[in-house]
């Protein structure tokens, strides 16, 4: 089941352009026939569809909270590509993602956000703090920030690693209200000295009804086709949407994490 007032769209590769290679899980550049960029996050590869899962869950509720993030859409992937490419690797690599993939739309030109060299302020810093507290996200580090300058705004990508919970779902009630220790590795940890008010701000916004939408928006065949302990996909949606209200519920222990976490390093 997709919720349907979804706002993804679903578009077909119609040409593979270029790996992206720093990419653990070998992203790629694809062309689709909507005669759009993507950068393609395949399914067959690394983390396989949780990673998918995750990208669009976290992405899409940082875009509900007001981040600029690139357009996630559905990619379809033909079986013709992986017999094509003449790369071994990449070879294995599509035809273990034939059908339904990610995209997000790319970002030409776009810069990787440096630290050193541009200066967020302490109410951004401290929303995208909040986030990633949220969605248990252990990539924005300053060796990886999965940020990028594009037109001079900073716009948030690679949400892949977040909500790791789901990748054994131990415990994963418990987990919930825990707080988020690797937030201090953080890389705009420093500046975020707006996360009280944040936190308030936030936890409105985040109502159980824009989290059951939110989590609509996963295709059941990606719920059905990954290990976990539940019996459908519905009761498997369904544990994503409790553990995010009652994080959200809880938001002050991962605020106070932070806060403490914040602390410590000034």
């Amino acid at each position: 089941m997709m919720n349907k007032e979804s706002q993804i769209r679903k578009v077909q590769v119609t040409r593979y352009v270029t790996p992206l290679r720093e990419g653990g899980s070998l992203p790629a550049i694809v062309e689709a026939d909507d005669e759009f960029m993507y950068v393609l996050k395949f399914r067959g590869a690394g983390q396989g569809i949780k990673a998918l899962i995750a990208e669009l869950i976290s992405g899409e509720i940082a875009r509900r909270l007001g981040f600029r993030v690139p357009e996630i859409v559905f990619v379809g992937l033909d079986e013709a590509f992986g017999r094509t490419e003449p790369d071994e690797e990449i070879q294995d690599l599509l035809r273990a993602s034939e059908g339904l993939n990610l995209g997000l739309h790319y970002l030409s030109g776009a810069i990787t956000f440096d630290a050193l060299v541009t200066t967020i302020e302490p109410e951004l810093a401290s929303k995208i703090v909040w986030l990633d507290s949220l969605i248990t996200n252990v990539d924005r580090t300053p060796r990886n920030t999965n940020m990028l300058m594009w037109h001079k705004e900073l716009w948030l990508i690679d949400h892949g690693a977040s909500l790791f919970f789901h990748h054994a779902w131990q415990n994963w009630e418990e987990q919930a209200k825990r707080p988020f220790a690797q937030i201090k590795d953080h890389v705009l940890l420093p500046q975020a000295g707006e996360l009280e008010a944040t936190n308030a701000a936030f936890k409105a916004l985040l109502t159980p009804a824009v989290v059951q939408a939110i989590v609509d928006l996963v295709p059941d065949e990606w719920l059905d086709q990954v290990e976990s302990p539940f019996e459908s996909a519905a009761e498997h949606r369904q544990a994503y949407v409790q553990f995010l209200n009652t994080r959200i519920a809880n938001s002050e222990i991962f605020t106070t994490e932070a806060q403490h976490a914040r602390k410590a390093l000034i």
